[in-house]
């Protein structure tokens, strides 16, 4: 009877000893290997046969080649069921290889690191790995591969099982392995694009010609936006954010926590945030997190029922006991202080989270999915230079307008479009987000400030893109504001600077716009 061979390879080792030990005793194979893996083996006092040995041909190019054998190939390849392969097997002195066993050399934990050179990069490349295990999962009607060591166990259970089991098996290890080569040529092809290697590079953008997308599912959820869509969450969110109670997350809930991140990222000062729907309804910043709070909930203490809570201090016991009062879907924060976590940890479905890089997680680039494929664009991470901003009006804004409209602008860039913020000071006074006109944004957010019991006189007025005609700025004058920043570019712009001028108000050209669609 042919012995039954086992090839390994790997650089994650973890397990490896204890697998081994369990195809030579239990299953009765033989190990071949391949450098630091055979040593690894050898010390646990397992019996092992190099690579070297296996092929007759030695390894080469500081390890470059070792496994591009048709030895190894052939020993994969070969069709059970084919007497010709067989055959030919035989004739060329193949032995056939039942198992395989590697993990890719870590190209991802390689580049990820500060200050890593292109050579060091580039010498992470696996090539006999991918090549290995695509061999095998090409015949995984007789080959079993096994690339992450995570499934030791099972493969060792489904052996026990007997052959109807170990096939089974064999199709899902099939498909993760290809699942896994994709995904590492992703992440190969995005750093080559990332270092401009890539002769196809967009020269206007940095945009390729051809888009490599890889992420592994992260987690199944409950469901979409609504009960009847299925949906899953794929890539490292969990990477960035540890749930420390509550509900699983929702669909809903990670699109909020991912909105709730960008835009308190834009503020130093003690800052609290409340959204709806991705939307904010409430922002302020102060001296401290429960300052900023009543100004922020004091914006609408209605829409942030059900809403997400972010603050970019750690939580203490008072401001928690505040914002248990009222029904809230996921607080976030970059810590909690014991008195806190003792406060909230009594709603035991509201979701806490901490952000474990710090609170104002980044991304260079944002999908959206659209008929036939993707749009992929760079993400709005500016808010332009204050100092080029440009005073068209005949007054000048007064120092305290100024850093209202500059807290405001902050605001406004992450409210959908058409977007009017109104503020005093640095806390928002009413919010009107989405509307097909500008003016009935500014009427919603005109109504939304009287609702809360919020005076608009004095405050300034906030649009995140141009006012075509003038009937939005007139509306926030006769609402009480006595300054506008906008990005200006409309061709009725003499229009709107004029009835700013009769107004006595203040106006303000940023020359960017921040429309979310």
């Amino acid at each position: 009877m042919p012995k039954k061979l086992a090839l390994l390879s790997v650089s994650d080792k973890s397990g490896l000893a204890d697998f081994a030990r369990a195809l030579v005793k239990e299953h009765g194979y033989t190990l071949i290997s391949t450098g630091g893996t055979a040593r690894a083996l050898a010390d646990a006092g397992l019996a092992v046969t190099e690579v070297g040995q296996h092929t007759g041909f030695p390894e080469i190019m500081d390890g470059r080649v070792k496994t591009l054998h048709p030895k190894v190939h052939g020993g994969l390849l070969c069709r059970r069921d084919r007497p010709e392969h067989l055959a030919q097997a035989a004739a060329n002195g193949i032995e056939l290889i039942d198992l395989v066993v590697v993990n890719l050399y870590p190209f991802e934990q390689t580049v990820a690191r500060p200050g890593v050179e292109l050579e060091e990069a580039i010498e992470n490349i696996d090539i006999g790995g991918p090549s290995m295990l695509r061999s095998a999962a090409k015949n995984h009607a007789s080959v079993t591969v096994v690339c992450e060591p995570g499934d030791y166990p099972t493969v060792l259970e489904a052996m026990r099982g007997g052959p109807q089991a170990l096939a089974e098996l064999r199709r899902g290890l099939a498909l993760k392995v290809f699942q896994k080569t994709a995904a590492y040529d992703a992440a190969i092809s995005r750093y080559l694009e990332s270092r401009e290697l890539a002769p196809d590079l967009d020269a206007l953008g940095g945009f390729p010609q051809a888009l490599a997308l890889s992420w592994r599912r992260a987690q199944l959820l409950r469901y979409g936006e609504n009960p009847h869509q299925k949906a899953a969450l794929y890539g490292s969110f969990h990477d960035h954010f540890e749930q420390l109670q509550g509900k699983e997350l929702s669909y809903n809930n990670i699109l909020d926590i991912t909105s709730a991140t960008y835009l308190i990222g834009e503020f130093e000062r003690p800052t609290v945030a409340i959204l709806k729907h991705t939307n904010p309804c409430g922002v302020a910043s102060a001296e401290t997190l429960e300052e900023a709070w009543a100004g922020a909930y004091a914006t609408d203490r209605q829409a942030p029922f059900g809403g997400i809570i972010i603050v970019n201090r750690t939580m203490d016991g008072a401001l928690a006991a505040q914002i248990a009062e009222i029904f809230t879907e996921v607080i976030i924060a970059p810590r909690f202080s014991p008195e806190a976590m003792a406060a909230l940890g009594r709603k035991k479905n509201l979701r806490l989270m901490t952000a474990k890089g710090g609170i104002g997680a980044d991304a260079l680039q944002e999908l959206r999915s659209v008929v036939g494929g993707v749009l992929v664009q760079d993400r709005d991470r500016t808010l332009g230079d204050p100092a080029q901003f440009r005073v068209v009006t005949k007054r000048q804004p007064s120092r305290d307008e100024w850093d209202s409209m500059l807290f405001g602008w902050k605001v406004c860039k992450h409210v959908k479009s058409n977007a009017i913020v109104y503020c005093r000071g640095e806390r928002t006074l009413g919010i009107g987000a989405g509307q097909m006109a500008r003016v009935d944004s500014s009427r919603i957010a005109v109504w939304k400030a009287g609702e809360a019991g919020l005076d608009l006189k004095g405050s300034v007025v906030v649009s995140e893109a141009l006012f075509p005609f003038a009937d939005g700025l007139v509306a926030a004058a006769q609402a009480g504001a006595t300054a506008a920043i906008q990005p200006g570019g409309s061709v009725r712009d003499e229009e709107v600077v004029r009835a700013a001028d009769e107004r006595g108000m203040a106006m303000v050209f940023t020359g960017i716009r921040h429309f979310r669609h």
